[in-house]
């Protein structure tokens, strides 16, 4: 580049590139008045350059600028856990089964008494936290495969007893005879003998053990051989179960 201070003639200023009218402007603007009479000729290949110059840095704002733009991040939706009912409309509360089973067991096992097992347990498996059967012990009249329902009594090789699901007191399937809400004591279970009056888990649990040793109970009046029942209690109890 060279810099003249002096006026250029009309064929060098045809020649010389002209700037656009914004641009001269805005020079005689900025430009200082001492150097506002001078005169920069970059050439036609400085023009270019500069012009390149122009573009590529421009280019590099942009991009610097696109990339530094706020991004939106999308949120996933919520996820809501259905369960079907039985029409086959969706709610969201689901059905939870217990995790756990209390069932009782006696006759010919080693540690006769209240076992706790997972949902789904066998009658093998209840054996089996009794501490399995004794020598000699029947098992031929007991379901091992039967699934377990909570609150049941499982009795092991005791003659005449054989494999009972939970009923319900009061339940005619039962077995023997009596008014309807009566009790079996021969059938009932730890939680249906817990349900009577004056009698919870501990002296439900010595009924079930008396019974187991014994074999059934032949009369009501048996319960008065039972340790904690008395003759107040058991004339309580009296017209509440059936043998």
């Amino acid at each position: 580049m060279t810099r003249r201070n002096r006026v250029a003639s009309a064929p060098e200023q045809e020649a010389r590139p002209r700037l656009p009218s914004w641009c001269r402007r805005l020079a005689d603007r900025w430009t200082p008045e001492s150097l506002r009479e001078a005169r920069v000729d970059p050439g036609r290949r400085g023009a270019v350059a500069l012009t390149a110059v122009v573009l590529v840095t421009a280019l590099a704002v942009s991009v610097l600028v696109w990339r530094a733009r706020p991004r939106v991040q999308p949120v996933p939706p919520p996820v809501v856990a259905a369960t079907f009912g039985a029409a086959g409309a969706t709610t969201g509360v689901s059905t939870s089964t217990p995790a756990t089973l209390v069932v009782a067991v006696t006759g010919r096992v080693r540690r006769p008494g209240v076992v706790t097992l997972p949902a789904g347990a066998r009658v093998i498996d209840a054996v089996r936290a009794a501490g399995g059967p004794l020598p000699g012990a029947d098992l031929a009249l007991l379901n091992l495969a039967r699934k377990l329902a909570d609150g049941e009594l499982v009795v092991v090789g005791v003659p005449g007893v054989g494999d009972q699901a939970a009923q319900p007191a009061g339940d005619p399937d039962a077995g023997g005879t009596g008014p309807p809400g009566q009790v079996d004591l021969n059938t009932a279970t730890l939680a249906q003998l817990d349900t009577l009056p004056g009698v919870g888990p501990v002296l439900a649990q010595r009924i079930l053990d008396w019974r187991a040793e014994h074999g059934r109970f032949a009369s009501v009046d048996q319960l008065a051989d039972v340790s904690g029942i008395g003759e107040s209690r058991l004339a309580q109890l009296r017209d509440l179960v059936r043998v």
